[in-house]
């Protein structure tokens, strides 16, 4: 008799879990076709052969690369792809220098100083970016900054405060045991050499994660770069250049080019991402600590 009511409560435990499991799959895949849908919607709009938004069908009538070979052929996209490549390049590898640096030696060194330097920069990054609009304008027109050398302005702008985003990164290193230092520093080693030959080969997480959230800053940024560009179209980024076929008098022509542009645009974040993901993952949660 218990054997056979250990059965049925085994039975009723493996059932009720797999009700429970097939509601939580099926929940998911709902929020995934409903997240999905506009990426899905804009990937048939690129291949419509229509060149107008006016119309009231999603899936295409007649497929082509029409929108495709008239974005590298008869606009100034591939330009605009280029510099939006380079920025994030570029801010991407300064980035990832400025700010493990200055975690690593928030997260090592004391120093008198060290808490209210710490606390400085948190209050100071609590202020939106763009009240210094203004200034940043005005100081890169004085030096050349703007229009056609925007890139090269947009990677100092990028960059110059970075190192204030170590919050995540520190908390990453004070996961490493100190003991690591010590021993390379008994060795003879100077903190530079315990820093790149010994620390970044152990934090290749937080080093991944790094260069993502700098590459990511310049690629999808609108306000600044629209700020400092302007009826210059040799030194847009994509998303500056874009928006200009979103215009009353453009949008009806561009409307389906743009949506192909949003697809060329997706792909290099996507393959990065896909490829670095679990990395990525690593370094959110092992800099998730209190340090």
């Amino acid at each position: 008799m218990r054997n056979n009511e250990i059965k049925r409560t085994g039975l009723g435990a493996r059932a009720s879990r797999r009700v429970g499991n097939t509601v939580v799959y099926t929940v998911l895949v709902i929020m995934t076709v409903l997240w999905l849908f506009p990426f899905v919607g804009i990937l048939l709009e690129s291949f419509k052969a229509e060149t107008s938004m006016q119309t009231t069908y999603l899936l295409p009538k007649r497929f082509g690369l029409d929108h495709y070979i008239r974005l590298f052929t008869k606009t100034d996209f591939p330009r605009w792809f280029l510099n939006t490549g380079i920025m994030g390049v570029a801010t991407a590898v300064l980035q990832t220098v400025f700010v493990l640096s200055m975690s690593y030696v928030l997260s090592r060194l004391r120093f008198r100083g060290r808490r209210g330097l710490m606390n400085f920069m948190l209050i100071l990054g609590m202020f939106p970016g763009f009240l210094t609009l203004i200034l940043i304008y005005k100081v890169f027109t004085d030096l050349g900054l703007t229009m056609q050398m925007a890139p090269l302005g947009l990677i100092i702008v990028y960059c110059a405060s970075s190192g204030m985003g170590y919050y995540v990164s520190k908390g990453f290193f004070d996961t490493l045991p100190k003991s690591l230092d010590e021993a390379a520093r008994v060795d003879g080693a100077t903190r530079a050499q315990v820093f790149y030959k010994i620390i970044l080969p152990l934090s290749r997480p937080i080093v991944i994660y790094t260069v993502l959230m700098g590459f990511m800053a310049p690629w999808g940024d609108f306000m600044l770069a629209s700020y400092l560009i302007h009826e210059n179209s040799q030194g847009m980024n994509v998303a500056v250049g874009m928006f200009e076929w979103l215009s009353k008098t453009m949008v009806n022509t561009n409307y389906n080019m743009f949506c192909a542009a949003g697809v060329i645009v997706a792909i290099p974040v996507t393959i990065v991402f896909l490829c670095l993901q679990k990395y990525y993952v690593e370094g959110v949660t092992g800099g998730a600590v209190k340090g």
